[in-house]
């Protein structure tokens, strides 16, 4: 694996916590959107000194590939983080599957970009990994997110009842997943 790809108008990109300030903009900067989706952050969270320590951490896990984070990068602004797609929870042996966690910056959304870093992400889980599947958890009420996954190919599986604790309630995500072709 390799630590940046492109796509033809992205740049993907493993980082380290040299780069804590690109991504603690891109967080600050969606806090209210990215929030209501998310487990509840601790108070150091929107600081530099968190951030970095976060990409340290999964700088180290991507070298182990236990889990992979791509920093998204219009190629029109190489310097701007403006999404992220994540692979965690690698297991392998037998199962050889993941799940994918993605965000980007509201003031892209709409344009394909989600869509088009998905893809690529998608395409490394396959070929380069080799995984054999990879699931979204989606919160029931996230429409954008349920036609983004439907639009490239994930199918719907059925409900997993308070699967993930967001804004401290246990709630419910309905679950999509893709097989390698």
């Amino acid at each position: 694996m390799k630590f940046s790809y492109e796509t033809d108008r992205l740049l993907l990109k493993v980082l380290d916590g040299s780069s804590a300030n690109d991504v603690l903009r891109f967080y600050a900067s969606n806090r209210e959107i990215f929030e209501r989706y998310e487990a509840l952050r601790p108070d150091n969270f929107y600081t530099i000194a968190y951030q970095r320590r976060a990409l340290n951490y999964e700088f180290n896990a991507f070298i182990k590939q236990t889990a992979i984070r791509f920093w998204a990068y219009a190629k029109t602004n190489p310097t701007h983080v403006i999404g992220t797609v994540c692979f965690r929870n690698i297991v392998r042996t037998v199962y050889q599957r993941c799940e994918v966690g993605y965000k980007f910056d509201q003031r892209y959304w709409h344009l394909g970009y989600a869509q088009e870093a998905l893809l690529k992400c998608i395409q490394i889980a396959f070929y380069e990994l080799n995984l054999h599947r990879i699931s979204a958890y989606i919160m029931m009420d996230n429409h954008p997110s349920i036609r983004l996954v439907e639009q490239i190919g994930f199918e719907y599986e059925g409900i997993a009842r308070g699967y993930a604790l967001v804004r401290g309630i246990w709630e419910d995500h309905l679950v999509y997943s893709i097989l390698h072709p």
